[in-house]
């Protein structure tokens, strides 16, 4: 017969492999905590894992004895010093470009036009990164070059969301991407997108550029729809929340 901590909800079956299944339920039990709520009573850990209460106290007896979790003086638990270690680790060897050029190579293989990455630096947008298409037409703009932020989609973005938000640019805020036509050249037309991290750090834009001829007003939203999932996917490897940009690619998608 089970205890009355275990007759709610059932546990999750155990894996042949009883060291996997237990690592897998010490993550679960670490991933229960959130900044909304970062002390726990047992049983509200029970509720959100779905784990036994008799499952999670062999587990955080491990879990505490390791830093990862440790319990408070009013019996709650709350996660540990690890965590902070191993993140300023994490933090010390990533870097932006493992994240962004794969993305940037993603979305240059779906569109077939060029793929930037632009970032604010004093009152100019800067080519971060760039990937061109296979295809012979292509533009003379390179990673390190500069541009005025007042024109070009990516000005937009970077106007929008960058410290502090341009009022100007309310739309954009609001939609949760920009397009550009011929502003800074002619004959170019772009769209643009942002890009956050953790905390919700806004990183930069994420930018489809071509001839305005291809990119005419009638390929604007399915790219869009393109820019906007990838630059969710990036938000996700950076540590961000992409939530607006998943509701902006909805409401476009709604409008087809």
């Amino acid at each position: 017969m089970p205890t009355n901590d275990e007759s709610v909800t059932p546990e999750p079956k155990s894996s042949s492999d009883g060291g996997v299944a237990a690592v897998d339920r010490a993550f679960a039990i670490l991933s229960a905590f959130d900044t909304d709520r970062s002390s726990l009573p047992l049983a509200e850990i029970s509720r959100r894992t779905g784990l036994y209460k008799s499952t999670i106290l062999r587990l955080i007896s491990s879990l505490e004895r390791a830093g990862f979790v440790r319990r408070l003086p009013d019996g709650l638990y709350t996660i540990g010093h690890e965590p902070l270690r191993l993140a300023q680790i994490y933090q010390s060897s990533f870097r932006l470009r493992d994240a962004i050029y794969p993305v940037l190579e993603a979305l240059t293989e779906e569109t077939g036009e060029t793929s930037s990455f632009y970032v604010i630096e004093n009152d100019s947008r800067v080519v971060l990164f760039r990937v061109e298409p296979k295809r012979a037409v292509r533009f003379s703009i390179h990673e390190g070059d500069r541009f005025p932020l007042h024109a070009g989609a990516s000005g937009k973005v970077l106007r929008a969301f960058g410290p502090p938000a341009d009022k100007a640019v309310l739309d954009v805020l609001e939609q949760c991407w920009a397009v550009s036509y011929g502003e800074r050249d002619p004959e170019t037309a772009s769209l643009s997108a942002p890009v956050f991290a953790f905390g919700q750090e806004f990183k930069g834009a994420l930018t489809v550029s071509g001839p305005a001829e291809r990119l005419n007003k009638e390929q604007v939203r399915m790219i869009c729809q393109m820019l906007l999932k990838r630059a969710a996917q990036a938000t996700n490897l950076l540590g961000g929340n992409n939530g607006q940009l998943l509701i902006a690619l909805e409401r476009l998608a709604s409008q087809g």
